[in-house]
């Protein structure tokens, strides 16, 4: 018999940190003192004896690294942490190129010819020649967005998208591809995922001298598609949303019968409704971990990194389920889950927040929501919910890669200006690797991984020179996963207890 335990995890707010998520330095990373004695902490029979010695080194160096000591902080890292060696395998790309000057004397024949042909309103002398220009000379940054333009006047716009989307996908950081990308898509009147675009540039490029332009596209767009949905309902003619929503929505799923106006004015009212509506159902068949040591913990971390994510208007809450793989998932509107045996299996605080780092990029970049507006929500919901089943995997099998690498590049930022160690998703994806050996992880199976993932996420620190000499977290890491074991014993023999015998 399942045991329900549906505690609401305390809501953290970019805005405002309640004194029940939000731990002072000194309450866990700040409470070791480089004049302490070496730290005895509780271990597991399995560990061997080289890494016990690996993780007093470490939480030495933590002691030295919260007290401010970082050479010598950095000095201990490198002693246990081994140098990255994988090859590079990313694919190097010419850098952007947006003066036609620069171009080779090929290319600039075939900008002349472009030009002419614009001149003179001649469709093939346009066309083909920007058409050889993006293809031999990708790095031409004013060729695709001069060829997205002319293809869209000859009522082509659905291939000036393609080209435009191709070319940022090379060049995701050229603000003027990716202006030319919103403002291409918000004519097309694709004003959800031109806010998406937007948005995600703007995170992305924080620094950018243009992110705040990005980000009112953004909230712009959003309204436009707001005003639009508003529309549709007034003019009866949402069911062209909702196709076959009601075919998913089977008596015993998650969310049960809804009907699909229900469904749309959440869509209508935004990630945050969506996510409150599925969160609060799934605490309902969740077995929640409501200690107050581990909720404490897993709060603390994610409040870290929530005050730098970029995105105030969302209220974040972050659960435990008491499952024993290490898996996660994230909600539209900032609600993540993660198993216990998250806490249980990885190997510090920094590989703990690298995974919630990585489900928090999710929601901050809104990938949930946008395959729900890509759909339908009673179908994107639903298809992993027959029956009341488990909803580890709600979004997870439909990211894209794309939206894999975001998550990955995002969450590593994040953990970086969190104040941990730069590679600690990097090392959560070779702890991932190592449980994949007897058997496949939820979480990666539903994640691409293996070496591939660990080279990108390799070079993406070489190349942002991040530092990877800093806080581990393995002090309290230790402290809390002994707690977590505990508790996932105590249920264990509570299920034991309530299972009739043979």
């Amino acid at each position: 018999m399942l045991i329900i335990l549906t505690q609401v995890i305390p809501v953290v707010t970019a805005q405002e940190t309640p004194e029940s998520v939000v731990v002072e330095s000194t309450s866990t990373t700040n409470k070791t003192s480089v004049d302490e004695t070496e730290p005895q902490q509780p271990q597991s029979p399995a560990v061997s004896p080289e890494e016990i010695s690996r993780q007093q080194t470490l939480i030495k160096a933590d002691q030295l690294f919260v007290a401010g000591e970082i050479s010598a902080a950095e000095k201990l890292y490198r002693e246990v942490k081994t140098p990255f060696t994988t090859a590079v395998t990313i694919q190097e790309r010419k850098p952007a190129i947006l003066d036609p000057e620069q171009l080779s004397p090929a290319g600039k024949v075939y900008w002349r010819e472009s030009t002419a042909g614009i001149a003179k309103n001649l469709q093939t002398r346009t066309l083909v020649p920007l058409q050889l220009l993006v293809e031999q000379y990708p790095e031409f940054i004013p060729g695709h967005i001069r060829f997205a333009k002319a293809l869209k006047q000859y009522n082509r716009s659905q291939e000036a998208l393609d080209i435009l989307e191709r070319a940022v996908s090379l060049y995701p950081h050229e603000s003027t591809l990716v202006d030319a990308q919103v403002t291409a898509m918000a004519e097309a009147k694709k004003w959800m995922e031109a806010s998406l675009t937007a948005r995600q540039f703007a995170i992305l490029n924080p620094d950018h001298p243009q992110a705040s332009k990005f980000q009112n596209l953004a909230d712009e767009n959003l309204k436009n598609f707001k005003s639009y949905m508003g529309g549709e309902i007034r003019g009866n003619a949402i069911a062209n949303i909702i196709t076959g929503a009601l075919g998913y929505a089977v008596t015993g799923s998650l969310l049960g019968p809804v009907s699909a106006i229900d469904s749309t004015v959440m869509l209508l009212q935004g990630e945050a409704a969506i996510g409150d509506s599925v969160a609060q159902q799934a605490k309902k068949q969740l077995d929640l971990i409501e200690d107050e040591t581990v909720t404490a913990y897993i709060n603390e971390i994610g409040a870290k990194l929530v005050k730098v994510a970029g995105r105030n208007d969302f209220k974040y809450e972050f659960n435990v389920i008491a499952q024993e793989d290490l898996n996660a998932f994230a909600l539209p509107g900032g609600k993540i889950f993660i198993n216990a045996g998250a806490i249980a299996k990885t190997n510090s605080e920094a590989e703990l927040a690298g995974l919630l780092a990585h489900e928090l990029s999710h929601t901050v970049l809104s990938h949930g929501f946008q395959i729900v507006t890509q759909g339908n929500l009673i179908a994107n919901v639903t298809q992993y919910l027959p029956f009341g089943g488990t909803i580890g995997q709600l979004f997870a099998l439909n990211y894209s890669r794309d939206m894999e690498r975001q998550a990955d590049e995002l969450g590593t930022r994040l953990i970086v200006a969190g104040g941990y160690a730069a590679d600690g998703l990097r090392n959560l994806m070779v702890t991932l690797a190592k449980e994949q050996r007897n058997f496949l992880p939820p979480w990666l199976s539903s994640h691409p991984g293996g070496s591939d993932r660990v080279s990108y996420l390799e070079n993406l620190i070489s190349r942002g020179n991040y530092n990877r000499y800093a806080y581990e977290g393995v002090e309290p890491h230790i402290t809390v996963q002994a707690q977590i074991k505990q508790i996932i014993e105590e249920k264990k023999k509570e299920e034991q207890e309530k299972s009739p015998s043979p």
